[in-house]
């Protein structure tokens, strides 16, 4: 509630989110709230913890940050809720738009849109565990269609801090625009339900620019950005690199990734596969001549060695 608007947000997305590509937006052009990547409630509180607290690093520079979580229980919700505090988060956000079968089968994610009761009941729960930590939800449109007149007041009934709306149906994914012609609807709910829960868009956003205009002819209070910000720790900046500047920023990003979660951990055998690294890949050496050789070689990198010596090779030639 303090935070100066339009808030500017980074999106949770699974392998893609972690402690690295987080302090490439520290050192480039930091958003106002980061997110950590989305983490099973259900494996928090089993053996193999340990390797999920890995998807809740995060330095103090990253304050103030918030815990993405997805389940279906309430009780492990709450129970969760302890440990997220004792970890120094600054929030709690429930997943309850991600399409991923795997988590669907489990009734978590976007399943939780044809269930609004047992929604109601898990954000309780979390707001109980949560101690004074806020709590937020993210969600979707609906699950098939359009059902926010619906759905999104059952969530806003809960007195959650933020409500962040993915502007597709579960259904949709990603393969059709964002409906943003439902934002300014979205906010009139808000209003009309709760208006001290903060609502923020999320979909097709590429720009800081186009970021801004979607608030102002929304009403929204600020953005959550995905996609948009792969390859650009600058989006928050507003700054447009040139190629070097990017090509550099790519080998300094996987120097983090190395340095976090390389093969000199897990006794010698990593924490997360180098190939985590290739998807940025294709997002920063794009946009230029000859990009794509430059992808191609990078797709054979092994370490970060090979791309710092691949990419210093690329820069000589131009």
């Amino acid at each position: 509630m303090n935070l100066k608007k339009p808030i500017m947000v980074i999106a949770p997305m699974a392998n893609v989110t972690d402690a690295a590509f987080r302090q490439m937006f520290v050192e480039n052009g930091r958003p106002d709230v980061f997110w950590t990547e989305f983490v099973s409630v259900e494996g928090l509180l089993s053996r193999g913890r340990e390797k999920l607290l890995v998807d809740l690093w995060f330095g103090e520079a990253e304050h103030p940050i918030v815990a993405q979580l997805f389940g279906s229980k309430p009780e492990q919700f709450e129970e969760v809720g302890a440990l997220i505090q004792e970890l120094g988060f600054d929030g709690i956000d429930i997943n309850m738009g991600c399409p991923d079968r795997d988590v669907e089968k489990q009734g978590g994610g976007a399943a939780l849109i044809k269930n609004p009761a047992l929604a109601k009941e898990i954000i309780r729960a979390a707001q109980r565990g949560a101690g004074p930590l806020p709590v937020s939800v993210k969600t979707r449109i609906g699950y098939e269609r359009d059902e926010i007149e619906k759905w999104i007041p059952a969530l806003l009934e809960e007195n959650i801090a933020a409500l962040t709306v993915h502007l597709r149906t579960r259904n949709e994914m990603s393969a059709v625009p964002a409906h943003w012609e439902l934002a300014s609807k979205i906010v009139e709910l808000r209003n009309r339900h709760a208006p001290d829960t903060l609502v923020l868009g999320n979909g097709d956003i590429s720009t800081l620019t186009e970021a801004h205009a979607r608030v102002k002819e929304s009403g929204m209070d600020g953005v959550m950005v995905g996609r948009g910000i792969f390859g650009n720790p600058w989006f928050f900046s507003g700054r447009t690199p040139d190629i070097r500047e990017k090509l550099t920023a790519m080998v300094r990003h996987t120097e983090l990734f190395e340095e976090k979660f390389g093969a000199h951990t897990n006794g010698g055998k990593g924490i997360k596969s180098f190939d985590v690294m290739k998807k940025h890949y294709k997002a920063y050496a794009n946009g230029f001549d000859n990009a794509k050789e430059l992808r191609m070689q990078l797709m054979e990198a092994k370490n970060a060695v090979d791309v710092a010596r691949i990419t210093k090779e690329f820069l000589e030639k131009i």
